[in-house]
């Protein structure tokens, strides 16, 4: 891709309203344009980079036998009567009505459209488990949207929802989807552990949340120095010091970001809003439920917290939106085009062929955040290139026969 064609507005100054590095990045980065608070334009370049992000995810949710479908965010105010959480939701709801002054509101999740699809057509234990997930962008009127992308108005997430017969299968699939959890966090480099949380407005009677280790996370992580044992400080009282409920080390504190939620619904909605089946005995039962959450534009923020130094990003292999960026200075650019449709033909290369300063050129690829950087420079005449590994800190000067054995190690 030519960089005068993929469009990256970035800016020279740091905007002031922005308090992390992330939020600063992607500001400053061309990644994302504020229109409103707490709403966003994703721009080409981040839109490149959530599109990979999505597509691990359903890698490995595949994997777990679950399907994806696309429900609507205009959800009516009916189905949420039903579940009893019109009233009890708060005002993060976000209400309107129609012309008809029907009452509706903009999904902040689907319990209550997934659990009205399905119980029209699942009637028999014959037709479960089943798992149904999509990928969509969410509403809630936060009181305070703050730190970008970490919580806004407008998001984007994944949800997924389970349906079975009863509590062991719910437990089979609901170690399934934890698992594919820890795949999707773990090919997306981040540091991150597995607690215990209270359920909030979801409800059900267990759930585990997957925290990014973060020093500006909203939320504090307690855990144990010598074991698996976490927990959010919302549903505990334990303090810095104290011997480990589980009888391993001792507690200590770190703050996080909640990037995934998975809950343990039971019978919740299915039991409010009648969504029923026949078992092998010809028995009447409520259909047992799980749901699933993560947050896709929150990991974009989230892996930008941990992989950047300097507010300089380095981006992780699988997320990396270009795999090389190559950088003519001075009248080198026919020869760095060359270079380019050389290696285009193995790898997505992004070549900066706009009429620039070298320093202009430098301080916008540090924003992009490309870990394989290729300098065509003063010694492009004899076929030498300045070939950067970012991540490791390494420059060396290679012929581009050299600079494909690197690449391929």
């Amino acid at each position: 891709m030519k960089q005068s064609k993929f469009f990256i507005p970035t800016l020279r100054e740091t905007p002031k309203d922005a308090q992390i590095a992330s939020h600063r990045i992607l500001l400053k980065g061309g990644y994302i344009k504020q229109v409103a608070a707490g709403i966003y334009d994703y721009l080409p370049l981040a839109y490149k980079i959530i599109k990979k992000i999505e597509n691990i995810v359903r890698e490995e949710i595949n994997k777990t036998e679950a399907v994806e479908v696309l429900m609507p965010a205009l959800q009516p105010k009916d189905l949420w009567v039903e579940s009893g959480r019109w009233e009890k939701y708060g005002k993060e709801l976000m209400r309107l009505e129609d012309r008809n002054e029907r009452s509706f509101c903009l999904g902040p999740t689907h319990e209550e459209v997934i659990t009205a699809m399905v119980r029209d057509y699942v009637n028999s234990y014959k037709k479960l488990s089943i798992g149904l997930y999509q990928i969509q962008t969410k509403f809630r009127d936060e009181f305070r949207p703050r730190f970008g992308l970490m919580r806004g108005r407008e998001f984007l997430m994944f949800d997924l929802y389970t349906f079975h017969k009863d509590e062991e299968d719910l437990d089979v699939w609901y170690k399934k989807v934890r698992e594919a959890y820890k795949r999707i966090l773990e090919r997306l480099s981040l540091d991150y552990r597995i607690i215990g949380a209270g359920s909030g407005n979801i409800g059900g009677n267990a759930s585990e949340e997957f925290m990014v280790l973060c020093d500006i996370g909203e939320d504090t992580i307690v855990y144990s120095d010598s074991s698996s044992f976490a927990l959010n400080q919302e549903i505990c009282d334990l303090k810095e010091g104290d011997p480990s409920p589980d009888g391993k080390g001792v507690i200590k504190y770190a703050k996080g970001i909640e990037v995934g939620h998975i809950f343990k619904l039971g019978t919740t909605y299915s039991e409010l809003m009648k969504a029923t089946f026949i078992d092998q005995d010809q028995q009447t039962k409520p259909i047992v439920m799980g749901c699933y959450g993560i947050g896709i534009s929150r990991l974009l923020m989230a892996i930008l917290e941990q992989h950047s130094t300097d507010e300089k990003p380095i981006w992780p292999k699988e997320v990396t939106p270009f795999d090389l960026h190559i950088i003519p200075l001075g009248d080198n650019l026919e020869q760095g085009l060359k270079v380019y449709e050389k290696l285009s033909k193995e790898y997505d290369c992004l070549i900066d062929d706009r009429d620039e300063r070298a320093g202009v050129k430098f301080q916008d690829a540090d924003l992009i955040g490309v870990r394989y950087r290729i300098v065509v420079g003063r010694k492009a005449s004899e076929g030498i290139y300045e070939f950067q590994d970012l991540l490791k800190g390494e420059k060396k000067e290679l012929k581009l026969a050299e600079i494909e054995k690197e690449l391929k190690k």
